[in-house]
């Protein structure tokens, strides 16, 4: 049975339909339901000021994707508790679901660029094989 359960939004029509499954089974195990959101920094920013500014964007970029994500999950009277997280995507969520002790996580299959996941290895395949709970991934 599941207690807490972390959901992965990037904006993606992916994340998106991850979300409506995650909503389902906080409502049918009356579990918390969180939403993380992980904005990558450049890995040599140039200057602090970068770094400001990327967090600034960040914060800018899932705005829309959050409140997308609000209004889905207040629909189906879900409280959504939301996160937007700096760092590196994997190890950010695979630490935030370790520190807050969630038991699923729920992810879409494709993210924004399946280019990228060919190239430099799927986010989703990671996060299967590293996470310390189990994981649901929504196509």
């Amino acid at each position: 049975m599941h207690k807490k359960i972390l959901h992965g939004l990037d904006g993606s029509e992916g994340s998106l339909r991850a979300l409506i499954e995650a909503i389902k089974l906080a409502q049918c195990y009356a579990a918390e339901l969180h939403t993380i959101s992980v904005e990558e920094l450049p890995h040599y920013p140039g200057a602090i000021g970068e770094v400001v500014e990327e967090k600034i964007a960040a914060n800018g970029k899932f705005s829309d994707a959050l409140e997308k994500a609000r209004q889905i999950a207040k629909k189906e009277n879900v409280e959504l508790i939301t996160h937007v997280i700096i760092g590196h995507e994997v190890k950010t969520i695979l630490e935030y679901i370790k520190k807050h002790n969630f038991d699923l996580l729920v992810i879409g299959f494709m993210g924004h660029s399946a280019l990228y996941d060919r190239v430099m290895g799927s986010t989703c395949q990671s996060l299967v094989r590293l996470a310390p709970c189990s994981v649901l991934v929504v196509k």
